[in-house]
C-alpha cells in the first residue's frame, strides 16, 4: 500500500484544514476544521467525509482555532474511534470554542429549521473523551510511524506536526506547520525552524501578501482611541475570542496604565472571550518568560468591563459615547459584534478598527474592502464610519517569513504544499519558492492525493 497525503480541505481555501496521511498501513489525520466565510461553506460542513472516520487511527489537532477543529465531533458521530491529540491548551481551548460553535449551531437551525445538526453534546463529549494531550516533543509512535510535535508559535498550544518513518534504509519525514506565527507575539514564543523533511505541508494565508504596518500596532491602537475620544464616537473591534481578544486586552492595559490613552470604558462583549481568558490564565507559565515573570493582571485595568450576560451586552447602549467595544466574531459573520455594527457603522464619528484576518466573501472583509451598504439582520445599513485596519496583530507570517522560513530547513526537500490560504496566496507562494529555491511546490486542489 503506498504512502500518501491526500488533501479535504485547506485546499486553495483558507478554512477547513483536513488532511489523510497515509503510512505504513495506518492512517492518521491532521485537523479536520470547518469551513468559513464562503457562500457554500455551511453546505461543505455538512458534505459527507470522504474517507471512512472509523478507519482512521488516529488525529492530530494542530490548534483550536474553529476552521481546524470545527469537524472534530462530527467525525466522532459518524464513527471515529482513534486517538485525539494535542497539547493541553489546545484541547481546553477547543472544548470552549468547539461547544460555542455548537450553540451557534443550534440557533441558525431553529432560524433556518435545519432538520439535523452538525453535531451534539453528546458527541462533544465523546470527542473529549478519546483526547489525549502531549507536550511539545514528546515521542509518540503510531504504528511505525514516529511523531512530534513543535512550537508554531502561532497561538498558545499551537503545534507543528511532523511524521517520520523508514522506507528501505532511508527514514522519510513529513512536517505540516499548521498555522505559523507572527513574531513577536505578545503571549507565544517565536516558530520553531524544522531542521530538516521530505514534505512539507505549510499554510498560506499571506502567502502573497507582506505585512505593512509603518507604525508598531499599539500606537495604531492608541491613535484609533485618541479619535475616536476627540470624535465622541465608538472604537468597533471584532476581534477573534482566541488570542487575539487577549492581545487587545493586554495592550489596552499598557496603555491605560500608563496613562497613554484618555479615560473611557472598554467592554469585552463575548462570552466566549471571557472563558477564554480564564484558559490563558491556567497556562500563563507558557507565556513568553518576560509576561510569566510578570506579577500584574494582564486582563485586568481602570474601565474594563466583561458583559457576559444578554442584559449586560444590551446596557451599553445606555453608555454615552466615547467607549470602546470589543466582541466576536472576528469576521462579523456571527455573534454580539453584529449588533454592534449595525447600531454604529451608520455613525461618522466611529470607527471599525479590523486587527485579524478576513475571508474573502465574509462581512469584515466587504467592509475592509470598502462596501458602503451591508445587510444586518435584514437591516440596510449605510456605512458612514470609518474602516481602519491593523495588520500587526496578524497571528500568521506573511510572505517572506514563510519564504523564510521553507529556506531555512536542510536541502533537500522534495516536494511543499501550499494550503490554508486564497488560491490566488499559494500560487503565489507556490512560484516564489520555485523560482528561488528550485523546490517543487504545489498549491493542491481539493481531493488530491500525492505520493511520500
Amino acid at each position: 500500500m503506498p504512502n500518501t497525503i491526500q488533501f479535504f480541505g485547506g485546499a486553495r481555501h483558507v478554512t477547513g484544514a483536513n488532511y489523510l496521511v497515509s503510512i505504513g498501513g495506518k492512517k492518521i489525520l491532521v485537523d479536520c476544521g470547518m469551513f468559513q466565510g464562503c457562500h457554500d461553506c455551511e453546505g461543505r460542513n455538512f458534505n459527507d467525509f470522504l474517507y471512512d472516520p472509523a478507519s482512521i487511527d488516529a488525529l492530530f489537532l494542530t490548534h483550536a482555532h474553529i476552521d481546524h477543529s470545527g469537524r472534530i465531533p462530527r467525525l466522532v458521530k459518524e464513527g471515529f474511534r482513534g486517538t485525539i491529540i494535542s497539547t493541553p491548551p489546545t484541547r481546553d481551548f477547543a472544548e470552549v470554542l468547539l461547544r460555542d460553535a455548537m450553540h451557534i449551531i443550534e440557533e441558525e437551525r431553529s432560524a433556518s429549521d435545519r432538520k439535523k445538526l452538525l453535531y451534539t453534546e453528546k458527541d462533544l463529549r465523546r470527542a473529549l473523551a478519546l483526547w489525549k494531550t502531549v507536550d511539545f516533543h514528546a515521542p509518540i509512535s503510531i504504528g511505525d510511524v514516529a511523531i512530534e510535535m513543535a512550537n508554531a508559535g502561532h497561538i498558545l498550544g499551537s503545534a507543528m506536526v511532523g511524521f517520520s518513518w523508514k522506507e528501505g534504509k532511508k527514514q522519510k519525514r513529513l512536517w505540516f506547520t499548521g498555522d505559523i506565527g507572527n513574531p513577536p507575539s505578545t503571549f507565544v514564543p517565536p516558530p520553531e525552524q524544522i531542521a530538516k523533511t521530505d514534505f512539507l505541508v505549510i499554510e498560506a494565508a499571506y502567502g502573497g501578501r507582506l505585512h505593512t504596518d509603518t507604525e508598531p500596532r499599539q500606537r495604531l491602537l492608541e491613535r484609533a482611541i485618541e479619535d475616536v475620544y476627540e470624535r465622541k464616537g465608538v472604537l468597533i473591534i471584532p476581534a477573534f475570542a482566541m488570542e487575539r481578544t487577549q492581545e487587545l486586552l493586554f495592550e489596552l492595559n499598557e496603555l491605560v496604565e500608563h496613562h497613554r490613552v484618555p479615560s473611557l470604558p472598554v467592554f469585552m462583549d463575548s462570552p466566549l472571550a471571557a472563558n477564554v481568558t480564564g484558559i490563558f490564565k491556567k497556562y500563563r507559565n507558557q507565556y513568553h518568560r518576560r509576561l510569566h515573570d510578570a506579577k500584574d493582571d494582564e486582563f485586568d485595568f481602570p474601565g474594563l468591563r466583561f458583559t457576559p450576560a444578554t442584559v449586560e451586552s444590551k446596557a451599553i447602549n445606555d453608555v454615552k459615547a466615547p467607549k470602546v467595544i470589543i466582541a466576536g466574531s472576528g469576521m462579523s459573520n456571527a455573534g454580539r459584534i453584529l449588533h454592534h455594527e449595525r447600531r454604529y457603522l451608520s455613525d461618522p464619528a466611529s470607527i471599525l478598527l479590523i486587527t485579524g484576518y478576513q475571508v474573502a466573501g465574509s462581512l469584515g472583509r466587504r467592509l475592509l474592502d470598502g462596501e458602503k451598504q451591508v445587510k444586518i439582520f435584514g437591516d440596510l445599513i449605510n456605512v458612514k464610519c470609518e474602516v481602519r485596519q491593523i495588520q500587526g496583530y496578524s497571528a500568521h507570517a506573511d510572505q517572506r517569513q514563510l519564504f523564510n522560513f521553507i529556506a531555512g530547513i536542510e536541502k533537500p526537500v522534495e516536494r511543499v504544499f501550499m494550503v490554508q490560504g486564497e488560491e490566488s496566496s499559494a500560487l503565489s507562494l507556490a512560484q516564489l519558492v520555485r523560482d528561488r529555491l528550485g523546490i517543487d511546490a504545489k498549491a493542491p486542489m481539493f481531493q488530491d492525493t500525492y505520493g511520500i
